[in-house]
């Protein structure tokens, strides 16, 4: 796992000294080396530097950039069979003098070009300079478990693992795309391929950029797309014979996980994700796998001690830290700078939180995100078919006719309800649509288009993402696949992983995402939705590989997401920065927002009226961004 950065410019002004800022801007994701190599092309400048932290092939044998032939390269990952891959070119002749993946990657692509991604399980973001074609391919690993961001201005390329790279280049422009706010004040993130700066992209998971030089042209190509994958056709299987294969993928995936030269560990919350990784490799060694958890002292958001519980059960070498209000404060003074785009997840405080936990027994920690979005875990997945389907198509289309006519906050009684206003208007969106992906989106705005509107002081546009895919996943999924598919490509990789591999990264931490390798997301989606939910159960036949392992009266409870208790915390050691960054100076001098609207809405909140904090934090965790990166 490291940082990598570097560009193309074809002005030539960049030099040394710029790599050298850029890449160390990424220092914390690779503390044990650094490297910078500046290459004199035909018509450009191209830097590549590499920071690394050393999880494979501890020696100098791994430093990179790495060189061969005419290709160099920088990578960020692992790459778990690359053993395999590099047996089969020793058979083609090549040799090897490290044990590192990258020498695989670059001699791979030496014999098979861009195919050598066909081949690679595992989590990856690298660039190749290819002297001899004139070109610089930027790849991103098939889930985007691994970061990686381009601008391109004015004949200036740049690539980096984090925006804060860009900041170190005096020609790059620190731009606020609105448009991008906009969905960040909806979603809590900004869905790929936008990021909060003009100009300026996320790689897409699957996906390849190839930089000609010759020609300055940029294009982006799939390589995996998720929605191909669901496309196949679907298969005739029992569920026994369902459950066996997917728990031998799920083997390979875990075992594969655990390749390393460090210790490893596993981020245990006690649901079914995170106890699958934890027994299934439990279940397969004598020595103690160690477990970590994070504990609230607020008993409706602690899962502590069903991971303990388990934990116990399993033998696993435990280890858990209860945090409180005061925790919280120190990681928001944090925040700007491992999340150096705005990103309001609730649980950014104890992934933060319990990655500080295990970096000090461990350099790899597994963690389990992908098993909602495989398995269909989410709530929202019911309740959009639920919505879009409890009902008739034409009583759907008159109720949304008729709730734009009305008011919610005067309809006596429900107006005091909590977030009545913003529940209402989703219910006529979803009920005007009939569609569960549109269904699923609007439950998974926070704020929606038009409260976002009302909050901003600057005109806006809503950018087309991946929430409108829906039409490309063919007839052969029903509802849920297609909301799985979505979600997949959507809150996945622009939230999850992104909270997981900042925070893990933060603390040079390695963070592995085991349930996301490919050949399982592939298995499962060929497989009946009913045995995903099924009866009600949601993740039916994950649960059912689970119990092989732990009995069922230790997981059977209510699910409960990770995240902190902010509505209590808001009120107390959190109150201080809210009057800090969202007072009527603040606001009106920057601009952006509608002070009023924004200050009526705090004073509410303050005040005790039920109101929805989410909106506050927000816009909180945005101002908290902008004083860092745009003062």
């Amino acid at each position: 796992m490291c940082g990598i950065a570097g560009f193309c410019d074809f002005n030539s002004k960049s030099n040394e000294d710029v790599l050298r800022n850029m890449t160390d801007a990424v220092a914390h994701r690779g503390p044990n080396d650094k490297g910078y190599k500046i290459t004199e092309a035909a018509n450009a400048v191209i830097g590549l530097g590499h920071r690394r932290l050393s999880i494979l092939d501890l020696s100098a044998n791994g430093h990179q950039p790495m060189v061969y032939n005419q290709l160099m390269v920088v990578f960020n990952g692992e790459i778990y069979n690359f053993k395999s891959i590099r047996s089969e070119l020793m058979l083609k002749g090549y040799n090897f003098e490290s044990n590192s993946d990258t020498e695989v990657i670059l001699k791979g692509y030496d014999c098979w070009g861009i195919e050598i991604v066909e081949k690679m399980i595992g989590m990856f973001s690298f660039a190749i300079f290819d002297r001899d074609r004139e070109e610089l391919v930027l790849v991103r690993d098939r889930a985007g478990v691994k970061p990686l961001y381009y601008f391109w201005k004015d004949n200036l390329f740049l690539f980096a693992s984090e925006l804060k790279s860009f900041h170190q280049h005096p020609l790059f422009r620190r731009e606020i795309d609105f448009n991008s706010l906009n969905l960040f004040l909806q979603f809590s993130y900004i869905p790929a391929p936008y990021t909060i700066f003009r100009d300026t992209h996320k790689l897409r998971p699957g996906c390849y950029l190839h930089i000609c030089l010759k020609t300055k042209k940029v294009f982006e190509n799939s390589y995996w797309d998720i929605n191909e994958v669901y496309n196949r056709p679907k298969i005739e299987i029992s569920e026994t014979e369902a459950i066996d294969k997917t728990e031998q993928l799920m083997q390979s995936a875990y075992q594969y996980r655990m390749v390393s030269d460090v210790p490893v560990g596993v981020f245990l919350s006690g649901g079914y994700d995170s106890s699958s990784v934890a027994a299934m490799l439990q279940s397969t060694r004598t020595e103690k796998l160690k477990t970590f958890t994070i504990g609230f002292h607020e008993n409706e958001y602690n899962e502590a001690n069903e991971a303990k519980r388990i934990a116990s059960f399993l033998g696993t070498d435990h280890h858990e830290w209860y945090v409180g209000a005061n925790d919280a404060a120190q990681v928001m003074k944090l925040l700007p700078e491992i999340y150096d785009e705005p990103f309001a997840d609730n649980s950014v405080v104890p992934t933060i939180l319990v990655s500080i936990l295990a970096s000090k027994d461990v350099k790899v920690a597994l963690s389990a995100d992908g098993g909602d979005e495989i398995f269909g875990g989410y709530k929202k997945f019911s309740q959009s078919l639920r919505y879009t389907t409890a009902i008739p198509s034409w009583a759907q289309g008159a109720l949304a006719t008729t709730m734009s006519l009305v008011n919610p906050e005067r309809i006596p009684y429900f107006n005091k309800k909590y977030n009545f206003s913003t529940r209402y208007e989703k219910m006529k969106m979803i009920f005007s649509s009939g569609d569960p992906v549109d269904a699923m989106k609007y439950i998974s705005q926070y704020i929606t288009e038009r409260e976002a509107s009302e909050f901003l002081n600057i005109p806006v546009k809503q950018y087309s993402t991946c929430f409108e895919m829906g039409s490309k996943i063919n007839d052969s999924n029903n509802g849920l696949n297609r909301m799985l598919a979505i979600d997949y490509q959507t809150f996945l990789p622009d939230n999850n992983l992104v909270k997981v591999d900042r925070a893990t990264m933060s603390v040079g931490l390695e963070g592995r995402e085991p349930m996301l390798d490919h050949r399982l997301i592939e298995f499962v989606s060929s497989l009946p939705s009913t045995f995903k939910i099924k009866n009600g159960i949601n993740k039916y036949i994950l649960k059912e590989i689970v119990h092989k392992y732990i009995p069922r009266s230790l997981m059977d409870r209510p699910k409960r997401p990770f995240i902190a208790p902010l509505t209590v915390w808001f009120k107390a050691a959190l109150k201080e920065q809210i009057i800090e960054y969202l007072n009527i100076g603040v606001l009106t001098k920057q601009g952006i927002f509608n002070a009023e609207n924004v200050i009526k809405y705090r004073d509410r909140y303050l005040n005790g009226e039920n109101v929805n904090y989410q909106k506050l934090w927000h816009i909180l965790v945005f101002q908290i961004w902008y004083n860092r990166w745009m003062s």
